[in-house]
């Protein structure tokens, strides 16, 4: 018989985990890794919508993708075009940002898989005797290994063509030049903090859910068990 056990520890590790998974995958998949050098690009009035000036814009850089401004474009029309560079694998601008999305992807895939099983631990706790809360946990610290793998090789990448035009000559390895670092950047190394915690807390799930109190109530014939 399925017993349907909600616990608060269960449920937060549940929340943190589909969290997780959508920040690192969000992140892979923007362009604002690099904050590029200031660039002039020109800017239609709105006043006449024939005069013109010059103002200055930052160009964005991620692993695949970019954003950048299209000259000469009316003001009423988007003026910011963004898209993927790369056309396949093998035209991501360096070796390490391969590396990179190699790593990246592993352990996203692996968080998308614990957090749809995440869900699923309210009905089913275990598995061939082996509890779903550990096995997940364990999967989301192997998740992190790869993540971090990945976040140190790509700044080892900074030095190659793509991001050169971007952040002027003086970059290269773990140097920005004059790029700056952008949200997703951070928002990746947030989540793969926050993954650690997940693999961490994943053990108190498990022990919330199978606590005397749930066993107790499991034992009175009850199938949904809500505790606190």
């Amino acid at each position: 018989m399925c017993h349907v056990i909600v616990t608060c520890r269960s449920m937060l590790w549940t929340l943190l985990s589909i969290v997780v998974a959508f920040a690192e995958l969000i992140a892979f998949m923007s362009a604002d890794w690099l904050i590029g050098k200031a660039k002039l690009g020109s800017s239609h009035s709105r006043d006449n919508g024939t005069g013109g000036s010059l103002e200055p814009y930052r160009p964005t850089l991620g692993i695949y993708e970019r954003c950048t401004r299209i000259q000469h474009v009316p003001y009423s029309r988007r003026d910011t075009q963004c898209g993927p560079y790369a056309e396949n694998f093998s035209e991501i601008a360096s070796g390490f940002w391969q590396a990179t999305a190699i790593f990246l992807a592993v352990g996203i895939l692996i968080l998308c898989a614990v957090a749809l099983v995440s869900v699923f631990t309210m009905c089913v706790q275990s598995v061939m005797k082996k509890s779903i809360f550990n096995v997940c946990g364990l999967l989301q610290g192997i998740a992190g290994l790869f993540l971090i793998l990945g976040l140190i090789l790509y700044p080892a990448g900074w030095g190659c063509q793509k991001a050169i035009s971007y952040c002027g000559p003086y970059a290269s390895a773990y140097k920005l030049g004059e790029c700056s670092l952008g949200w997703a950047f951070y928002t990746a190394i947030g989540g793969t903090i926050l993954t650690f915690i997940c693999a961490v807390f994943s053990a108190q799930a498990e022990i919330a859910t199978s606590s005397d109190k749930v066993q107790e109530e499991i034992e009175e014939g009850k199938n949904l068990i809500c505790l606190l």
